[in-house]
């Protein structure tokens, strides 16, 4: 493990530099538009665009790591990137807002494959897990890190464009900087979803179903959490305890999932996940907040690993030069779960109430726990 962390370290810093711009963003940028006066459905309209821009992107990235590599890709991705803040801040037009938002979802779902191949190509089948764990621990909590920032300026200024615009450039420099090697173009570039499902059936299938519920609770979970306690800071403690819980449990649940079978950890994680997503759906309403929190705690402990699992077992069978396809698939399945699933969620809520989120959400895992578990 210690080997391959070396050859990965300058990435993961990079990474979590990165991340910590876009997590801003992804605050700041609805915070901004709706003291603008955007209407809803704008604001709305202006973040179906990153997720549009974001699909087009995964499936773009390989054909531009086939042309000039993944440190060339990572440079232009992270410069356009880092460009897109400023003009935001400059010039709050909805019209120009969507299209910068578009152009970040494509140059964020670029870097995301170029990110994920990387590491698959520096893991073996024996690291693998540990070090997709630790990946995914470092962008949920400076994903938190990034929202905590909107607490340095007002958000009707323009310092904090100017602050996720840094964060985004300077995650270029240890990666440029860095002596470990970067993987060789690839050949085989373009998603394959028939390809992806012929690898691991079960690998494809908990990333869809990760997006599915893992989207949902970005989206939704703030709600749920203010119409169960009436209180916005309580919504947002509520989200901070899920993405602690899953931060936590990323690194022994990595560490299992290279000892064990890998198809058994993630019908026991799904199991787990639908498990505590049911006594959330039953006991919202009967528990004290601090409860509430804990179990939300619980059910990112459980939910958020499932995708790095997932991943580390789709590339334990795929071919060495299919980590660019397999990367770009598995992020194109993810996303658009997570496009489909806070819809979805969101008529669960309006049949069952604040509740129906998690109705949902164990519904999904428990589908997941007897597909793998048959499969396993």
């Amino acid at each position: 493990m210690k080997p391959t962390l070396t050859k990965v370290t300058a990435l993961l810093f990079g990474v979590a530099i990165l991340l910590t711009g876009q997590g801003l963003q992804g605050t700041l940028i609805p915070t901004r538009a709706a003291l603008e006066n955007f209407p809803t459905a704008t604001i709305g309209a202006i973040g179906a665009a990153y997720f549009l821009g974001f699909t087009i992107g995964c499936l773009r990235g390989g054909l531009l790591l086939r042309s000039v590599g993944h440190v060339r890709v990572f440079a232009a991705m992270t410069a356009a990137a880092s460009a897109a803040p400023l003009i935001l801040g400059l010039w709050p037009d909805p019209w120009l807002w969507a299209l910068l938002r578009f152009l970040t979802g494509f140059c964020f779902a670029v870097l995301y494959v170029v990110i994920e191949s990387w590491l698959n190509g520096c893991t073996t089948n024996e690291t693998r897990g540990g070090v997709f764990s630790i990946y995914v621990f470092i962008t949920l909590t400076v994903m938190v890190l990034g929202q905590l920032m909107m607490l340095l300026y007002d958000p009707r200024e323009l310092e904090l464009f100017v602050v996720a615009s840094i964060l985004v450039s300077s995650a270029l420099i240890p990666v440029v900087l860095s002596r470990s090697d970067a993987p060789k173009k690839p050949s085989v570039v373009r998603p394959n979803l028939r390809r992806l499902f012929e690898i691991s059936p079960s690998g494809a299938t908990s990333c869809f179903a990760a997006g599915l519920t893992n989207g949902s609770f970005w989206a939704i979970s703030a709600i749920f959490a203010s119409q169960v306690t009436g209180n916005t800071d309580s919504a947002a403690w509520y989200m901070t305890s899920g993405v602690i819980g899953g931060a936590i449990c990323q690194w022994p649940l990595g560490l299992l999932s290279d000892r064990l079978d890998r198809r058994r950890l993630l019908a026991v994680i799904a199991l787990g996940a639908g498990i505590v997503g049911m006594v959330i759906a039953v006991m919202w309403a009967r528990v004290p907040e601090f409860s509430l929190m804990l179990l939300g705690a619980l059910w990112g402990g459980m939910a958020f690993p499932l995708y790095s699992v997932a991943v580390a077992l789709t590339n334990d069978f795929a071919r060495h030069d299919e980590y660019v396809q397999v990367s770009s698939g598995l992020l194109l399945v993810f996303g658009v779960g997570a496009v489909a699933g806070p819809l979805i969620a969101a008529l669960s809520m309006s049949a069952w109430g604040p509740g129906g989120l998690y109705v949902f959400s164990s519904a999904i895992h428990m589908l997941l726990f007897g597909y793998v578990g048959i499969r396993a």
